[in-house]
């Protein structure tokens, strides 16, 4: 009971007041800062569209080729044993592993 009558609570109301305006300016400077980077890479994402030119729509012959191609290197990565698991064999037993061998028999 005595800790709440030593408390002055002028200095905690005003704390508490500037923290939490603090807290809201600096919420409302994110928004502004975040709302700055869209603007600014949406003019360069419209720059880079108009570059493109207005046949973008379309696709020539060169790209339908590459893209052939590439799906053709991808599914094709490997050659006719692809689905073979090949193991080395270790010929060289530590006589701890015989020792598990012999257990297991």
């Amino acid at each position: 009971m005595m800790l709440l009558a030593a408390t002055n609570w002028g200095n905690a109301g005003l704390m508490a007041l500037v923290s939490i305006l603090l807290v809201f300016i600096v919420l409302v400077l994110l928004i502004f800062i975040l709302k700055l980077f869209g603007v600014i890479f949406a003019e360069k994402k419209t720059a880079a569209a108009a570059s493109v030119g207005a046949s973008s729509d379309e696709i020539s012959d060169e790209e339908v080729a590459a893209i052939a191609m590439a799906v053709n290197l991808f599914f094709n990565r490997h050659d006719e044993e692809s689905d073979v698991l090949t193991f080395r064999q270790n010929h060289d037993v530590s006589a701890w592993q015989v020792r598990n061998i012999h257990k297991q028999l």
